[in-house]
């Protein structure tokens, strides 16, 4: 079974112990229709798709979604604490708590399994999915707790005002401007041992077997000098493209991506905020950024699917993979956002259980995945009918699970 990147909803805590059977009215069901979707559809994947390719290939733009709404939940979460008189020091050991929690599951839990024998600190993987997540978190609610608590208030018919949710968050933009200034001179002007300056490529026999050592460029280079081989065991590019260093898909360079992602998840939290109750504004400035982050994207790759300034490349997060996965994600939580919480067309059902839950149920789905009544061993190894049921049958019964523990208003929260 692949492990993939989970739908974590790091705020859990605030967002879902008041849940009821009835959601109180200022809740936002898309926000936990839109994480419970993507982990749905991760859950299902990772129990093989049915073993087709296309499932496997649609996991590829299911990993910034999560991201994308820890930044959303992060501004909510946040504001709901200023509100109820938090101090910033307790939000901090807050932060700090949950971001310790975060590394150890996944460092102690979810990259090390008892099937690989006795462990080893020799090559146990130091990055992960929840590393990445947790420092990713972690970046997003400093920038929160440092310069997104304060209102400034801004004069009536200011020019600035239709412009607020960005104007007033100033600090923040400057830090993310700056990391991905970092990420860019990083990625294009360090030099990497025998290969060429801002190579982008899975080195192996890609690239028609020129560059068969630079697998991930800058990116991988920073990580095998940090980690040695203590990194993620078998990357896609490995078998595809016949490489044979050491690449990991959650690297640190990666990471910085990742929190560009996070913040413009934040964005969202930022127009929801700020032009509470003008719901026409905050769809109108959803299809914005996703207009703005679409073009964006066009511009970097050239319209092409492997070209262009910066390819679309997801194991390396870079920034036109970014800015597509972007646009994509205010579509559909602005979608979600119009039928659930607008028009109240839908409650979400049975998407909002699994994401009112995520932690409990990624984690244990990821632990608990081999084991029977989740899967069994195949007669049919070739019949994608038995492993589509398999994929089926696993992911309905997370979902039940999660149908059980919202219903006995349970949620797992750090």
């Amino acid at each position: 079974m692949i492990i993939c990147t989970p739908c974590l909803f790091l705020q859990e805590g605030e967002h879902a112990r008041e849940a009821t059977t009835k959601a109180p009215p200022t809740r936002l069901r898309s926000l936990d229709t839109f994480r419970g979707f993507a982990l749905t559809v991760m859950v299902f994947v990772n129990y093989g798709g049915g073993g087709y390719w296309f499932f496997q290939h649609c996991n590829t733009v299911v990993p910034s979604r999560f991201v994308f709404i820890i930044g959303t939940s992060v501004v909510l979460a946040f504001r709901s604490m200023q509100r109820r008189g938090v101090s910033r020091l307790q939000l901090l050991r807050k932060v700090t708590w949950r971001t310790v929690v975060l590394l150890m599951l996944g460092f102690c839990f979810l990259n090390y399994s008892p099937r690989d024998g006795p462990l080893s600190w020799s090559w146990l993987r130091i990055p992960g999915v929840l590393q990445r997540l947790g420092f990713t978190y972690f970046v997003l609610s400093l920038l929160q707790t440092f310069w997104g608590q304060k209102e400034i208030p801004l004069r009536s018919y200011h020019c600035w005002n239709p412009v607020q949710d960005v104007v007033l968050y100033w600090p923040q933009w400057l830090m993310i401007i700056l990391l991905e200034t970092l990420w860019l001179c990083l990625t294009f002007l360090m030099p990497v041992p025998n290969c060429p300056t801002g190579y982008l490529g899975a080195g192996g026999i890609g690239d028609n077997g020129l560059y068969p050592n630079c697998t991930g460029g800058a990116a991988g280079h920073i990580d095998r000098l940090m980690f040695g081989d203590n990194m993620y065991r078998y990357p896609t590019c490995r078998e595809m493209y016949q490489t044979t260093q050491p690449f990991d898909p959650e690297g640190v360079l990666g990471t910085i991506n990742s929190i560009v992602m996070g913040f413009l998840g934040m964005q969202a939290g930022k127009i929801i905020i700020s032009y509470k109750g003008l719901n026409v504004h905050i769809l109108a400035r959803f299809l914005a950024w996703a207009v703005i982050l679409g073009i964006s994207a066009a511009i970097l790759t050239k319209c092409t699917r492997d070209g262009g300034f910066i390819p679309v490349n997801k194991n390396l997060w870079s920034l036109s993979y970014v800015t597509c996965m972007g646009c994509f994600s205010f579509l559909l939580l602005g979608a979600m956002y119009f039928v659930t919480d607008i028009k109240g067309w839908w409650g979400g059902q049975p998407f909002i259980y699994p994401g009112m839950n995520s932690i409990f149920v990624y984690v244990g789905h990821s632990l608990l995945g081999f084991y029977f009544p989740f899967s069994w061993e195949m007669h049919f190894q070739q019949s994608h009918w038995e492993w589509l049921f398999q994929s089926l049958w696993g992911t309905a019964v997370w979902v039940f699970i999660a149908y059980l523990l919202y219903r006995k208003k349970f949620f797992l929260k750090i």
